[in-house]
This record gives structure tokens, C-alpha cells and sequence, in this order.
């Protein structure tokens, strides 16, 4: 009775070391799979969430300059529209002053 029960210690043992050195293997395995993968994808030259957002924003506000610059340019072509316009009046009436 002694023996079987020292056998079954023994395959308890045995099964326990290879319990243990799969999970160590599992470890390993993730390890390297997940140390592959990082390498993939900083090879594709991506960039991060964070960096996205920031230029993003940048955008953003470029887009918003831009239209704001193009609403001044229109006001300001329009002031000078006007202007001349003016000045074409004023001088036909001079004009018309030193006809007479």
C-alpha cells in the first residue's frame, strides 16, 4: 500500500513540475508574441491616440484661422470695392466741375 501511494505522490509531483513549466512556457510564448506584434506595428510608423488628437486640434484651429482670414479678406475687398467706387464718383464730378 506504502508503494502505491508513494507512486501516486510521485505522478502528483511530475504533473505539478509540468503544470508549472507550461505556464511558463504560456508566459514566454506571450511574451514574445506580444514583443512581435509591437515590433509590426512601430515598423507600420503609426502614431499613438495622444498624437492623433493634437493634430487633430491643430487642424481644427488652422481651419478656423483660414475662414476667419477669408471672411476679413471678403470685408476687406468689399471696403475697397466701395472705396473705389467712391473715389470714381468724386472724380467724375471734378471732372465734370472743370468742364463747365
Amino acid at each position: 500500500m506504502q508503494t502505491s501511494n508513494r507512486l501516486f505522490d510521485d505522478l502528483a509531483k511530475v504533473a505539478s513540475g509540468a503544470a508549472s513549466t507550461l505556464a511558463g512556457v504560456k508566459q514566454e510564448l506571450d511574451a514574445l508574441v506580444r514583443q512581435r506584434v509591437e515590433r509590426f506595428l512601430a515598423d507600420l510608423d503609426l502614431i499613438n491616440r495622444e498624437e492623433f488628437e493634437v493634430v487633430k486640434a491643430t487642424a481644427a484651429n488652422a481651419r478656423a484661422a483660414q475662414e476667419a482670414l477669408e471672411t476679413r479678406v471678403a470685408e476687406l475687398e468689399a471696403r475697397l470695392a466701395a472705396a473705389g467706387s467712391s473715389n470714381s464718383l468724386e472724380s467724375n464730378v471734378d471732372s465734370a466741375d472743370k468742364a463747365i
